[in-house]
């Protein structure tokens, strides 16, 4: 259709309905209907339907004219038209009898009504009510409408669509616009039906958006829930990092707000999960050293019964997710553990990293896990560090010896076990960061918390699922297993040429406490397969090495008690006497560390520390 064309059509009563369609099909920008045919067009077409309204004028004009066939009129019109009769009933000198119509059926059997009254009466009506009187033979008088309002019409008609070409043009450049952002936009209004969306939010949810306008969010896209939240709050929020089923995202939601009435929810948000893959990517080259788990359950020697249980449990450990505590002496192979469950999991391809909290001072485990800022102390290396725990994210850290933690790291650790984030040292913001945190300590833990040296409510965050590791003492049988697994190791490591050890010498090993457990055996048969001068270890170089004070032969109680079970003290406070037994124990000893820590019952942590301040005392 040209600009300023105007199709008229006859309207058919009988296909009403698709009259108006096949009107747009042509090329219809508008159409301007009166009475039952605007009733009937409007809802069946998406472009304007103007009603052409009928007047007073225009009524009592047609009255005027079916008067002069001195008949009764019938006055058919629909309940959009206002006519007062009463006003004008004094000035007409016929008869007069309103209908009113609702839709088509109701003018069809108005009409009809009067079929066998037609000799006495004549209809006035619009187009459709005239049409089915002519078809029963009824005297009809058709409504007209005056030129004026037709102009008028017309006009409006004009208007209306240049409005809506203005209209159209700007939602098509918003549209456009929208659609050719990289961030995805999603808008809902305040009855929490969608509005808006464009071809950036169906490509990352992976949805239609013919099937999306004007439903209701939460039936159709359920994972963007937060944006209700938000209209239910009232509170914008931006840069919020949200998890939905498949990507993970960036988000900025805030109130619609108009004139100061809220109008519903906007949010915007891009796919962050390239990104965080780079961020890993990044953070694993950069810091390849001590991020594998080399370890797997297949690598531990495990056929005494006890042992095989603790490895058993351990294998339904790794296969959830949850935090892991495990409990063993110095040596047992705490680490070998946590990596072998690290490497059945989830996680098995993400990194593993691993620190020792009583082999750092407290400002360092704290800047060495958590990461700093530049500036944010004296000596900080320029543009930051990176914090163990975000050069573990997607993955696993191993905290050891986390007994030994301070007290005041420990709310830290709490909070990143409780909330997945992490603040640097100097920082502002905070860090998500996706962890499976496995720690290990040979104390008693839950001692530690009733004397006040480690939280109760870290103790149960980290106690959900515990693993107790047998000492060496307790599963002899594999000993002879482990010694031979470490001869193989030395002989590759050292090219040496040991094939065993002598039947009695293994005896004796198997004798011994071990107070050192596997890592003590190891070290024990790295020397033994240095200093060897046969293919066959003998008892003799077992019990010369042996010797040193680490090995003692079954002996007398008397003899036993000779060696240092008693030494005398001077009375003081507990911190005193405490330090008196360990300098007094030391002596009897003689300084063997191993040893002493044994009958002491403490970790050699421990022991160092009190030793370091016997030692600055007498400075």
């Amino acid at each position: 259709m040209n600009k300023g064309e105007i199709i008229i059509d006859i309207l058919n009563p009988d296909n009403i309905e698709a009259q108006g369609r096949i009107l747009k099909d042509k090329g219809a920008k508008a159409i301007i209907a009166r009475s039952g045919g605007y009733r009937h067009t409007v809802g069946n077409v998406n472009i304007p339907v103007i009603n052409l309204k009928i007047t007073t004028l225009d009524i009592l004009y047609a009255i005027k004219t079916a008067s002069k066939f001195k008949k009764d009129i019938v006055l058919v019109i629909s309940d959009l038209e206002f006519f007062d009769y009463d006003e004008w009933k004094d000035m007409i000198s016929a008869r007069i009898m309103i209908e009113r119509f609702c839709d088509k059926e109701d003018i069809e059997a108005i009409v009809k009504k009067y079929e066998e009254q037609k000799e006495g009466i004549a209809i006035v009506g619009g187009g459709i009510p005239c049409t089915y009187a002519k078809r029963l033979g009824i005297v009809h008088v058709p409504i007209g409408a005056s030129n004026e309002s037709i102009y008028e019409g017309v006009a409006y008609a004009r208007e209306l669509i240049d409005n809506l070409y203005e209209q159209n043009y700007k939602n098509e450049v918003l549209k456009t616009t929208l659609d050719g952002v990289h961030d995805a936009v999603v808008a809902i209004n305040q009855e929490g039906k969608i509005i808006l969306f464009n071809e950036r939010a169906q490509e990352l949810l992976n949805k239609r958006c013919g099937g999306l306008i004007d439903k209701k969010l939460l039936d159709v896209c359920p994972e963007l829930d937060f944006m209700m939240e938000i209209l239910k709050s009232n509170i914008n929020r931006y840069d919020e990092i949200k998890k939905l089923k498949r990507i993970t995202i960036a988000a900025n939601t805030s109130i619609l707000n108009v004139d100061g009435h809220i109008h519903g929810v906007l949010c915007s948000f891009m796919d962050i999960t390239k990104l965080q893959s780079l961020e890993k990517e990044i953070r694993y080259e950069l810091n390849k050293k001590g991020l594998v788990a080399k370890y797997r359950f297949q690598d531990i020697i495990a056929n005494e019964p006890a042992m095989k249980q603790t490895v058993e449990k351990a294998i339904k450990i790794g296969l959830s997710d949850s935090t892991v505590l495990i409990y063993g002496e110095s040596g047992t192979g705490k680490e070998m553990i946590a990596q072998s469950i690290h490497n059945i999991s989830s996680r098995k391809d993400e990194p593993f990293v691993a620190v020792n909290c009583a082999a750092l001072s407290e400002s360092l485990l704290e800047s060495e896990l958590f990461g700093y800022e530049e500036g944010a102390f004296t000596g900080a290396k320029k543009g930051g560090k990176i914090g163990l725990f975000e050069l573990a994210h997607g993955g696993t850290i191993f905290l050891d010896e986390v007994g030994e933690m301070p007290l005041s790291l420990q709310g830290r650790l709490l909070r990143v076990l409780q909330e997945r984030e992490v603040l640097r040292v100097g920082g502002d913001y905070i860090l998500n960061v996706d962890i499976r945190v496995i720690a290990a300590t040979n104390l008693n833990l839950y001692e530690r918390v009733k004397e006040g040296k480690f939280r109760e409510d870290l103790y149960f965050r980290l106690n959900i699922l515990d693993l107790r590791l047998p000492a060496l003492r307790e599963r002899k049988e594999d000993i002879p297993l482990l010694l031979r697994n470490f001869i193989r190791e030395m002989n590759a490591k050292h090219d040496t040429k040991i094939k065993d050890i002598e039947e009695s010498g293994m005896e004796l090993l198997k004798e011994y406490n071990w107070p050192g457990n596997i890592r003590q055996l190891e070290n024990f048969t790295e020397k033994m397969c240095i200093l060897s001068n046969a293919p066959i270890i003998n008892e003799s170089l077992i019990e010369q090495l042996l010797g040193n004070g680490l090995y003692q032969k079954k002996a007398p109680k008397a003899e036993k008690e000779k060696q240092g079970d008693t030494i005398t003290l001077d009375i003081g406070n507990l911190k005193d006497i405490e330090l008196q037994i360990i300098k007094e124990a030391s002596k009897v000893f003689k300084g063997d560390k191993i040893l002493l820590a044994e009958k002491l019952g403490m970790s050699r942590t421990t022991l160092w520390k009190r030793l370091k301040e016997i030692e600055d005392m007498e400075q």
